[in-house]
């Protein structure tokens, strides 16, 4: 088995398989901010498989963002049941929401992609990999160069993450009200 194997039959299982080293990673991990600039990945299998390469113009970023319910703004006027509610469910996933906050602090950046590394009972934590648009490095590889040239990825839905949490992940039959979008079809019934 090489390496990269045995990382990730590690990582399947961290509680089992790292124990005391996890929990004072997370003990760390709470004190640190919730956006911090890291050297190398914590998971390297992880970050390879999402597209990570050691090279100038390609940054990772730890990123915290809370779990649980989001709230609503209080809603003024009515006393209907329907406006006592303030729970809110998101139509995004957590893991977009922490790649639209590590590019809203590294704005000349782009979202390549991003994986999961840890969580508590309040917070999770990914790690997201940005691109530097305007690197030399990043325009002469192949790979990055139409990456580089994208602006606002993760705000419209573009990255893995935002992909699956729109069910875009489906193709064929069962999947035909998806594209180009879940709205684009309820307002095509409401027309008729």
């Amino acid at each position: 088995m090489g390496l990269y194997k045995h990382i990730q039959k590690v990582w399947k299982q961290p509680k089992k398989n790292l124990g005391m080293a996890l929990r004072e990673k997370l003990i760390q991990f709470r004190r640190e901010p919730a956006t911090l600039r890291i050297k190398r990945p914590t998971n390297l299998f992880s970050a390879r498989s999402k597209g990570y390469k050691a090279k100038q113009g390609i940054i990772l970023i730890r990123q915290r963002v809370g779990r649980g319910g989001h709230e609503q703004a209080k809603k003024t006027g009515g006393r209907r049941p329907k406006k006592r509610s303030q729970r809110m469910t998101l139509a995004k996933n957590y893991q977009t929401i922490a790649e639209e906050r590590a590019n809203k602090k590294f704005k000349n950046c782009e979202v390549l992609n991003s994986y999961f590394v840890a969580k508590d009972g309040r917070n999770l934590w990914y790690e997201v990999i940005l691109i530097d648009r305007n690197h030399p490095a990043i325009k002469a590889d192949k790979r990055f160069a139409g990456l580089s040239s994208q602006k606002g990825r993760v705000y419209r839905g573009k990255t893995s993450s935002s992909r699956k949490s729109r069910g875009l992940r489906k193709k064929g039959k069962g999947a035909e009200k998806i594209r180009p979008n879940r709205k684009a079809h309820v307002s095509i019934r409401r027309k008729r």
